[in-house]
């Protein structure tokens, strides 16, 4: 019985499209591994790090301390609230305002009510940015007067100086944001950069104008 043993053509055209499978099927998973994380073959952007740690593996407790092993897990606590995108992934402010949380107001009396201030600060910026908005009510159904004033702020028109640099060395907002509040990134700009410019000049111009017809 005669066999007839394949052409070297043959062979090589088996080689070529082995080849071409083997190479659509990496460049496949790389492509569904890219999707699944964009960063894993961009070598200069660094991955992003862990959050809400367990208390044994977040760089401040003692992980060897008796009772680190106690203490409720972040992602566990949190697992109910409003999320963020930012600082500890709560957003602190929407959770109080639908009631998931009712912080105590003072330390002893538990029945103590927090003094709310329902008032705007607005404080106008150089260059292209909105003016920024404080707003002294989700400030004060945390807080009581006395944790800024005046020890941080003066509470008097004109008499804080406040920028970008002094607050992120830690100073003004800075005592708190990036510590115990949302922190000074890109993603938050708009939280406090809320009022867009010449909202007052065009009520100002429009009511002068009414006023002379």
């Amino acid at each position: 019985m005669n066999v007839q043993m394949p052409s070297l053509k043959f062979i090589v055209l088996l080689f070529i499209v082995a080849a071409l499978l083997l190479v659509f099927g990496v460049v496949h998973q790389a492509g569904a591994a890219e999707r699944k994380n964009p960063n894993v073959f961009n070598r200069l952007l660094k991955p992003k790090k862990p959050f809400n740690l367990p208390p044994a593996k977040d760089g401040y407790h003692d992980p060897e301390g008796e009772g680190v092993a106690y203490l409720q897990p972040p992602k566990e606590a949190f697992k109910d609230l409003v999320p963020a995108k930012v600082g500890n992934h709560v957003d602190w402010v929407r959770s109080l305002e639908s009631g998931k949380i009712t912080p105590r107001y003072d330390r002893l009396d538990p029945k103590a009510k927090p003094i709310v201030m329902d008032l705007n600060i607005v404080r106008e910026v150089k260059g292209s940015m909105p003016d920024v908005a404080y707003p002294h009510k989700q400030h004060t159904e945390w807080l009581d007067c006395s944790n800024c004033h005046p020890a941080i702020f003066i509470p008097q028109k004109g008499a804080n100086q406040i920028s970008m640099a002094a607050i992120l060395m830690g100073q003004k907002c800075g005592v708190c944001h990036g510590k115990v509040a949302f922190p000074i990134t890109a993603k938050t700009c708009r939280k406090c950069h809320s009022r867009p410019k010449g909202r007052k000049g065009k009520k100002a111009k429009a009511k002068k104008a009414a006023s002379k017809k």
